[in-house]
């Protein structure tokens, strides 16, 4: 058979074993239109449930609604749609469902979003690191990570747009590196900001490259970060192992109607009427800190905050809190000794921001 004519691996060769045979919990029967004596439920409301269903009985598993409104958000098909409890539980799952402790790993990309390595430590998984390029910009090395893609390696994770450096990765070589992964690793790109960078998302994509994963979330751009909710978007067997290790009852009743409240016209075009505003903050806000002394470079970024770096990130992450205002210190992580991450706000938290952060020292009160 001619090599270009042959069928992808399926990704499950990659899953461990004692998952693909699991036999996984049975829940009660999702049966609404019959009434429930099957679930030791109470029967009565509890004081105080403003909810549609009742939050004495247990939501819907996976619910249908939510799963088909996200798939029509995403462009894809319910088959290829896991929902869970923000992007860190799509993490925790592939984490587990792939790999074996003490025997896999996954590569990270750092600096870059710290529950990958986290969830890789709970699961025993080792943790190969690829750095991005700083020298362009905290690019994405493509061909290190498929270097760096020994036996063992499971899982790739890569964030785009990134965090903390707000870059995103080319989309022809994720697509590239996904098919040079196909049987040997997943490919897992988060894309938790990808509203705010204007690119089209690699969610259609998943459905001709099966070891390609696409972690989406309804915290950022649509302001539901309390609300804990995320979606896995992936070949429909990963999403079908996944759905029998993930918790039956996962999502909430507030959240399952909270989310499909957030999901209709009217609240999509506000939430893209918002994602414009930041976008507009982000660009003065990059602009102004430019031209602050005591900061020395303002990295381009396509997400909803700005990398920075100053000459004393100390003496600004004080200037910053005595205006009451928190930014995110991220020093600890590889190639950002003097940086902070500052997430755009509003136009007045920001003026107010820049207002501190440019204040002569001796003005500054509590700080240095």
């Amino acid at each position: 058979m001619n090599a270009d004519l042959a069928p992808a691996p399926s990704p499950l060769a990659l899953a461990r074993a004692e998952i693909l045979e699991l036999k996984p919990y049975e829940h009660a029967a999702w049966e609404p239109a019959l009434e429930r004596l099957h679930a030791n439920e109470l029967p009565w409301r509890s004081s105080g449930d403003a909810t549609l269903a009742g939050l004495n009985r247990y939501p819907e598993p996976q619910p249908r609604a939510l799963v088909e409104r996200l798939a029509s958000l995403y462009g894809v098909t319910p088959a290829e749609v896991l929902v869970g409890r923000g992007s860190d539980e799509a993490i925790d799952l592939l984490t587990r469902a792939f790999c074996r402790a003490g025997a896999d790993s996954v590569i990270i990309c750092p600096p870059t979003f710290g529950m990958y390595a986290v969830a890789a430590r709970i699961q025993g998984a080792a943790v190969v690191r690829v750095p991005l390029d700083a020298g362009r910009g905290f690019a994405l090395d493509a061909r290190a990570v498929l270097e760096g893609a020994g036996g063992s390696v499971k899982l790739v994770y890569v964030c785009s747009p990134n965090n903390p450096t707000g870059t995103l990765a080319e989309e022809a070589a994720l697509l590239k590196l996904a098919g040079a992964l196909a049987g040997r690793a997943l490919l897992v790109v988060d894309e938790a900001y990808i509203e705010f960078s204007g690119a089209p998302s690699l969610a259609r994509h998943v459905a001709a490259h099966s070891h390609l994963a696409v972690v989406r979330t309804l915290s950022k751009a649509h302001g539901l970060a309390g609300a804990r909710c995320g979606t896995l978007i992936a070949a429909p067997e990963v999403v079908a192992l996944l759905r029998k290790i993930i918790p039956p009852y996962a999502l909430t009743q507030p959240t399952i109607e909270t989310v499909l409240a957030a999901l209709e016209p009217a609240q999509l075009e506000a939430s893209r009427q918002r994602v414009a505003l930041i976008r507009a903050e982000r660009e003065r806000l990059a602009a102004a800190l430019q031209d602050i002394p005591g900061v020395e470079r303002v990295y381009p970024s396509v997400a909803n905050f700005l990398l920075a770096e100053f000459g004393d990130a100390s003496a600004a992450c004080a200037r910053a809190r005595a205006a009451g205002i928190l930014v995110r210190d991220v020093r600890s992580q590889p190639g950002l000794g003097r940086h902070l991450r500052i997430t755009v706000g509003t136009p007045e938290q920001n003026a107010r921001l820049l207002a501190a952060l440019a204040r002569p020292a001796d003005e500054q009160g509590a700080a240095p």
